[in-house]
């Protein structure tokens, strides 16, 4: 495995189990805080949103690449289709990252943690990092590491953003697993720079 892989999954994961017991303590709180001020200012459109987005992010993760790819096979542009390929393997990456962080640390779902948070939906499966946020930033660094435009990068990250205040939103993820996703889908895309196209 790619050294800056094994740090990034060492770094996100100790950024969560080596916090001493009474700043974890000072942390939950505070995540719970946030997730219960959430639900008690929910509105029926809103919730209708966030559903929507936090439903369609694997949508826009698999479009993008895809759309790359596209672009790479009709204009006959190999640093195209190379860029694709770099954008789909963060993606592949990160998912490998996020599935061993959650059953390495385990950390329950927030309904699950506090009877006070009252999830919208209630998805199976461990809370940290959060998988929709990570794969979200991913996506948004890795477009804007091949297309560095901010009419390109400013809607991926306000995407990506979206995203994470979703699964808070929602009650489906503590504040700091949305905050672990957006570390561990940043870091995946940039650990993964050597495959994208090398032109300026």
């Amino acid at each position: 495995m790619n050294r800056n892989l094994i740090y990034l999954l060492l770094l996100t994961g100790c950024s969560f189990c080596s916090v001493n017991v009474s700043a974890q303590s000072g942390l939950q709180r505070l995540d719970d805080r946030i997730l219960i001020d959430l639900s008690h200012h929910r509105t029926p459109k809103q919730t209708d949103f966030m559903m929507f987005i936090s439903k369609y992010n694997d949508v826009v993760n698999f479009a993008v690449p895809v759309g790359v790819l596209a672009g790479g096979i009709i204009g006959n542009d190999k640093g195209t289709r190379q860029d694709a390929a770099y954008i789909a393997s963060s993606s592949a990456v990160n998912v490998i990252l996020t599935m061993a962080l959650k059953k390495l640390i385990k950390r329950p779902r927030p309904f699950a943690g506090n009877i006070k948070i009252n999830a919208v939906y209630q998805p199976p499966h461990y809370s940290f990092p959060s998988g929709h946020t990570s794969s979200a930033f991913t996506t948004a660094t890795a477009i804007s590491q091949v297309q560095n435009k901010w009419y390109i990068t400013a809607p991926a990250y306000l995407w990506a953003g979206a995203i994470g205040y979703s699964r808070m939103y929602l009650g489906v993820h503590y504040p700091t697993d949305v905050a672990a996703g957006a570390l561990l889908g940043t870091g995946s895309a940039l650990s993964m720079q050597f495959m994208k196209s090398d032109r300026k």
